[in-house]
């Protein structure tokens, strides 16, 4: 196991560069001022100037043509998983139901205009979102994956050819650590041309999405929503469905990410934010774009039905490429029922907030008129995030009402906070349904010391324990642990927590930036969080339940007058019972691109020793991929892309 940092850390000196290197920085973009919410809000009525072919593709997301979603599959009267409850049955043992949801998707390149402004994306079945995957608690899904990235150059052949992968979010994938789907940790990217089927349990309940994990795909598109059902802690009439909050860029998200770690050392900030793939764009901002597009006025809105006197069910999503994001109705408040897989008990919400890769199942009662129309609304943290227009509306219609009317507005109060979890702080507030008491000492502890900066060469990367991540997409590691390998290269960040039944973990952020922490494989205990330094002891909230879920933000740490900062962090802990290589990262994309990355490694033993056959086709993904990259220049500019040039 990698040695731990000094448990003292106190206030920190920070500079983002050391101070003998002299690097080139381009000039900050200024966020414009933009009267768009303004002008949507004093529009004649909401009828969008684009179709939804033109948008969105075949997503019907976002419309008033979306179903909404039954509260289980395949109909009857009688749950699928029987009696189960979410506080008497424990949502890590899920029932066998025999039944398998079979998907089919191609990743390929196409041209949508979410906000109206027209641009080159990666979509999954021509659709932004992709599809929504269902399934009820304990059936198996499977997904085969069809690599068709790729663009024909003048002469018909294709080239700008990349590789992929897709990582189900927060699925504990326990006897299934390979299908996690992360590449170069679990396999080989899906090389361009072939294919790949992912067959895993749906273990885990509830709201989650599904996206690319190869580099920072899914900022381009190559993301949807994954719904699971099963047990609710507080009964509703009508599941609305997902509901994505999401940061949006008109550029490629490979620039993008040249511009975040090269030599520039600028920010990202994203132009625009959507609810369900959707929102307006004030098009003059268009001549601050490094690249041209051409533009629509008022495309059009999310728009969402609701009942009056009915209970609502809205599954809540942040695929966020980087913003922190604020949601709220006009008029209304949450109960807010689970938070990522895990279950709460009810409690009450005027706003809520989600990190990168969070999800919140909140209730929302029918109080509005019936012939009335009310603003939801999604806000980018300005003290965490960058955006040029970080205000999402979408548009909720009650049954009586004009769906092409233009709601009043009545905003809720948000403080924007930049804190862990802060609904004002959920982190105090969720009790999980099912009690899971954490050990009273756990079996070994290991500190994260969060820092940032440059490399010697001008590219500006973070750090874990002086460490940055560096992934070889040619050799997973899982398949390396496997054949009993329990050391690896510093680049690849391997913790081995071998012989230890619980680990606790605790990140010290000693940067000026919030980072939403994602464990895979586990729902870890958040045992506390705050700025400065933890007493060793705290728990934040319910010493014997504990709120678990698998994303939680470390705060920033805070500059003080003197220059010096201090840290923010968060304390977790989970139980060591999922043998695997699992991935622990910034979710961020441009921080984990920039090395915000480390992967713990559990059981081994058991793993080198287990008499569960890896499936022939994942060492076939680095058979083909080896195949590829034979033939083919790999350019990689950070932790984990690899750009095919021909």
């Amino acid at each position: 196991m990698a040695a731990p940092v000094p448990a003292s850390i106190g206030a920190t000196n920070f500079t983002l560069l050391p101070q003998n290197v002299s690097c080139p920085k381009l000039p900050g973009v200024p966020i414009p001022t933009t009267s768009l919410i303004a002008d949507i809000m004093s529009s004649s009525d909401l009828t969008p100037a684009l179709s939804q072919d033109q948008t969105n593709g075949g997503a019907t997301l976002g419309t008033l043509s979306f179903p909404g979603l039954p509260k289980w599959l395949d109909g009857g009267d009688t749950a699928p998983w029987g009696n189960a409850t979410t506080s008497n049955t424990d949502p890590e043992i899920p029932p066998s139901t025999g039944v398998t949801r079979s998907y089919d998707f191609t990743i390929s390149r196409g041209v949508l205009s979410p906000d109206g402004v027209n641009r080159s994306m990666l979509l999954i079945n021509n659709q932004f979102p992709g599809p929504l995957i269902e399934a009820n608690w304990g059936d198996t899904i499977s997904v085969t994956v069809h690599n068709a990235i790729s663009t024909a150059n003048e002469d018909g052949i294709p080239v700008d050819q990349e590789g992929t992968s897709l990582h189900w979010h927060g699925l504990l994938q326990k006897d299934t650590p390979y299908y996690d789907g992360v590449p170069g940790i679990q396999q080989c990217p899906i090389a361009p041309g072939n294919d790949f089927t992912y067959t895993f349990t749906a273990d885990l309940y509830g709201t989650s999405w599904y996206h690319s994990h190869y580099s920072a795909q899914y900022a381009g598109g190559a993301a949807g929503p994954m719904i699971i059902h099963g047990p609710s802690s507080a009964d509703y009439d009508i599941d609305v469905g997902p509901v994505m909050l999401s940061d949006w860029n008109h550029q490629d998200y490979y620039r993008l990410t040249q511009q975040d770690v090269g030599a520039s050392q600028q920010i990202v900030k994203s132009n625009n934010t959507l609810i369900n793939g959707k929102m307006d764009y004030d098009c003059s901002l268009l001549s601050l774009d490094s690249e041209p597009h051409d533009c629509t006025p008022f495309a059009g809105l999310a728009k969402f039905a609701f009942q009056t006197e009915k209970t609502h069910l809205l599954r809540v999503i942040n695929p966020s490429s980087e913003a922190i994001m604020y949601f709220s109705i006009d008029s209304h408040n949450f109960t807010v029922i689970a938070n990522d897989f895990v279950p709460v008990v009810p409690y009450t919400a005027d706003f809520v907030t989600l990190g990168v890769g969070q999800r919140l199942d909140l209730l929302v009662e029918g109080t509005g008129d019936a012939s009335g129309a009310y603003w939801m609304r999604t806000n980018v943290s300005s003290g965490c995030s960058a955006a040029q227009q970080g205000t999402g509306l979408a548009a909720i219609y009650y049954e009586n009402a004009d769906t092409n009317s233009v709601p009043a507005n009545n905003p809720v109060a948000v403080t924007d906070l930049c804190a862990s979890d802060s609904i004002p702080n959920d982190l105090l507030v969720a009790e999980p349904s099912f009690s899971r008491t954490p050990p009273s000492t756990f079996g070994t502890e290991q500190i994260l010391n969060i820092t940032v900066g440059d490399n010697g060469t001008c590219s500006n990367l973070f750090y874990m324990n002086s460490q940055t991540f560096r992934v070889d997409y040619n050799d997973p590691l899982l398949l390396d642990a496997y054949n009993g390998q329990t050391t690896f290269d510093a680049q690849r960040n391997v913790y081995n927590f071998d012989g230890y039944s619980s680990v606790l973990l605790y990140v010290i952020n000693t940067t000026p930036i919030a980072h939403p922490m994602h464990l895979h494989g586990h729902n870890f205990w958040a045992i506390s969080s705050g700025v400065g330094e933890w007493d060793g002891s705290t728990v934040a909230a319910n010493p014997s339940n504990p709120n678990r879920r698998d994303v939680i933000t470390v705060e920033p740490g805070k500059i003080q007058t003197t220059g010096e900062i201090t840290p923010g962090y968060v304390v977790i802990g989970y139980e060591t019972n999922n043998p695997g290589m699992w991935p622990f990262h910034c979710h961020i994309a441009w921080h984990v691109g920039a090395g915000l990355y480390v992967n713990l490694l559990e059981q081994p033993g058991a793993l080198a020793t287990s008499d569960t056959e890896i499936p022939d086709a994942i060492p076939q993904t680095c058979t083909n991929w080896d195949k590829f990259t034979s033939a083919n220049f790999v350019d990689q500019i950070d932790s984990g892309l690899r750009i095919i040039r021909a």
